[in-house]
């Protein structure tokens, strides 16, 4: 499945809100009847907003959150209880919509989970396939598949074992157990941990920051970082190395650095 670019400003979404705001574009799921159960529908609409965000010129950084109540408590089981085996291996597991974690995973442009309450199943693989999760102290996480007959179909095998090691995902996978904010942060699932009513501030704040560097640079960071997660150490440092000397022919590059050495703020032109 695949889907075309989407315009943000001429969609209205069912299940999400989208919204930009100084160089910040923000995806809200919104179905809290259901505490955002994922449905194909939603899925397919945050796909298609990051595909968008990722398109748009003023964007520099996007956040996914769902509010300050919940993240997304899983997968919607009413809808997907009556799918059988071939409707999902010959549609290439519609209801998962592979394109949806595609675009967030693919994003060239950092993707921030600003979660609050319940990530539970497909929530739970929708923050990990962010770039970095800001949790508020309601935060909690967990794959529980186990507990309705079925697994992780989304990366939660796989992405929460590299985030907090085999021990750690296993037992949760295997168990159901759910993870607070504070273990999450100190298994390094999370990166930081905020009030409940703070967290939609810090999220925007730190969206701005990252939103205000050089594109091109911030590009490279998180293609370094990505490379480094399943390259050796020398491969990475390699490709690392490579990445900053050519950060030099930016001309962001001669400006920050000129501004550091005048004492100024940097004017990046995002080239």
């Amino acid at each position: 499945m695949s889907y075309e670019a989407v315009n943000y400003e001429t969609v209205n979404y069912e299940t999400i809100l989208v919204d930009i705001k100084e160089g910040v574009g923000t995806i809200t799921l919104n179905r809290p009847k259901v505490m955002n159960a994922l449905s194909q529908t939603l899925t397919r609409e945050v796909g298609e907003a990051v595909d968008a965000l990722e398109k748009a010129e003023e964007v520099g950084c996007i956040i996914i959150t769902g509010g300050d109540k919940v993240f997304a408590a899983g997968a919607d089981i009413n809808e997907m209880k009556d799918l059988t085996f071939p409707q999902l291996y010959m549609a290439d597991f519609p209801y998962i919509q592979r394109d949806c974690w595609r675009a967030i995973d693919e994003a060239r442009k950092p993707v921030i989970a600003a979660v609050a309450g319940f990530a539970l199943g497909g929530g739970c693989e929708m923050t990990m396939a962010c770039d970095f999760i800001i949790a508020a102290e309601s935060a909690k996480f967990g794959q529980p598949e186990v507990s309705i007959g079925t697994i992780p179909g989304a990366g939660g095998t796989q992405r929460l074992t590299k985030a907090v090691g085999k021990a750690k995902a296993m037992e949760m996978c295997l168990s159901g157990r759910v993870m607070d904010a504070e273990e999450a942060e100190r298994s390094g699932l999370v990166s930081r941990i905020v009030a409940v009513d703070e967290l939609a501030d810090v999220a925007f704040k730190t969206a701005c920051k990252i939103a205000s560097y050089s594109r091109p640079v911030v590009y490279m960071i998180k293609e370094s970082v990505n490379m480094g997660v399943d390259a050796s150490l020398r491969d990475g440092l390699a490709f690392e190395r490579r990445n900053f000397a050519s950060s030099f022919a930016f001309e962001d590059c001669k400006e920050g650095m000129t501004a550091f050495a005048e004492k100024r703020k940097p004017d990046f032109k995002h080239r």
